[in-house]
């Protein structure tokens, strides 16, 4: 339980947990410091100095109490003051109380010590003046009250040794503060890397630092080029054996033209036009949005772009929704990348549900294009192996409104991915069917 309470307190900033690794040992030994002096030292030191106070007192007391009249003893306190440097009054109208400041620490102890000097009654002000002390004796010919310094019964300057390790540790504190951003500095310049490779951008990065990090450093980048160079070459891959087979498909459709006219020779038409249209999309998956690089684009313009397009072309697609966001907003997107994936979800609803309708919302950290459709939907158990490449889930959807090459999911995914966000399937409240959920990180 006491473990779980830690982690839960504890910071996840990687600069946040060494910052209390820092400061945590200083701040324990300032208090350790604190403790052992107020206690052992600065209580005890106050203890004695009161304590030699006391046998003064009284002795003013008892040499008060031997006067054999009230103007004799009035005489007996002026003599003793001069003497003692105290100040003695008789008949005091001053309500005697006993009180101290909150922050008076060493004020407890010379309450303490007096009242047990004095059991049979004594009353100390120590709250009116820092540099005074005043008290209440009882004597035979009635109540006095002494007044001296401070200083008799406390250290002088008892605060010196509290404030210079305190000022110490300050200084101290601020300079590993120094040293300690210096090293955190090529930490943050890694993740930063990381975190925009992760969202399709690259930004230049050097490794710098201590030893581990430069390694982590170097580890990451020989990472980056190797996922380049893979990304590069599957395209180039693709494009080469895209390229190679439209040459044949090319001949037999030239060939199939020449031929009279017949039910075989439509079924082989078709079946070559199925193939080119298969060699369209998986190069359209392996292209992606590699090279486009992220611009300032306004997303409502994209979204209404693609749905006047789709409507044009006879589709049942209305914009229900637009929440956190203008037309003039302009963030930084892949404009063509977002435009396949959005175009790629809107013919998705149309062939499967027949209609599609496109809500936005935008909050601090997040843009969310929503499209739903009234079809069939997706049970929620086959929902990741539909953003699988390929995946055609034949029983959750209508295949009497035709059936693609399970591509469209997968870059729409894609391209939520290297905006840094996501693609989320889930079901429509509204309208019963699919609801796709485009995320991208603002």
């Amino acid at each position: 339980m006491f473990f779980a309470w830690l982690k839960k307190f504890t910071p996840r900033g990687i600069y946040a947990r060494a910052s209390l690794i820092l400061l945590l040992p200083i701040v324990v030994i300032q208090i350790v410091v604190s403790i052992i002096f107020v206690q052992r030292l600065y209580d005890d030191v106050t203890a004695q100095m009161t304590n030699n106070l006391s046998y003064e007192l009284r002795y003013v007391v008892e040499r008060i109490n031997e006067a054999e009249s009230e103007a004799e003893a009035v005489g007996v306190a002026q003599d003793l003051s001069q003497e003692f440097g105290l100040s003695i009054l008789f008949r005091d109208d001053e309500e005697a109380a006993t009180s101290r400041s909150f922050v008076d620490l060493s004020g407890r102890s010379i309450i303490a010590t007096l009242e047990e000097q004095f059991p049979e009654g004594v009353e100390v002000n120590l709250a009116r003046s820092w540099s005074r002390v005043l008290l209440w004796l009882p004597t035979d010919h009635g109540q006095i009250r002494v007044v001296f310094q401070r200083s008799r019964v406390s250290a002088r300057n008892p605060h010196q040794l509290l404030v210079l390790t305190l000022s110490t540790s300050i200084l101290l504190a601020i300079i590993s503060f120094i040293f300690l951003r210096n090293q955190m500095r090529p930490i943050r310049r890694l993740a930063k890397a990381s975190s925009a490779f992760g969202k399709g951008r690259v930004v230049p990065y050097r490794p710098s630092g201590a030893l581990e990090v430069r390694a982590a450093g170097r580890a990451f980048l020989d990472m980056r080029h190797r996922i380049e160079r893979h990304i590069e070459q599957r395209t180039m891959m693709l494009s080469g054996v895209s390229h190679d087979l439209r040459s044949p498909l090319t001949r037999f459709k030239l060939g199939l033209s020449m031929l009279e006219q017949s039910d075989d020779v439509k079924a082989l038409e078709e079946d070559v036009n199925e193939m080119e249209r298969l060699l369209d999309a998986f190069l359209e998956f392996a292209r992606s949005d590699v090279g486009e690089e992220a611009v300032e684009c306004a997303l409502l313009p994209l979204v209404t772009a693609s749905i006047a397009d789709l409507r044009r072309g006879g589709g049942d697609v209305q914009l229900v929704e637009v929440s956190g966001i203008e037309e003039t907003d302009l963030f930084m997107l892949r404009p063509v990348g977002v435009r396949r994936a959005l175009d790629n979800l809107l013919m998705n609803a149309l062939r499967y549900g027949g209609a599609a309708e496109v809500s936005i919302t935008a909050t601090e950290r997040t843009l969310r294009i929503s499209v739903e459709d009234p079809g069939p939907g997706i049970p929620k158990a086959d929902r990741e192996e539909a953003l699988k490449p390929f995946s055609r889930l034949v029983p959750a959807r209508n295949q009497n409104r035709g059936s693609g090459v399970g591509l469209g999911l997968a870059i729409a995914a894609d391209v939520a991915r290297t905006h840094g966000g996501a693609l989320k399937l889930g079901r429509s409240e509204r309208l019963g069917g699919l609801q796709a959920d485009l995320i991208l990180a603002r």
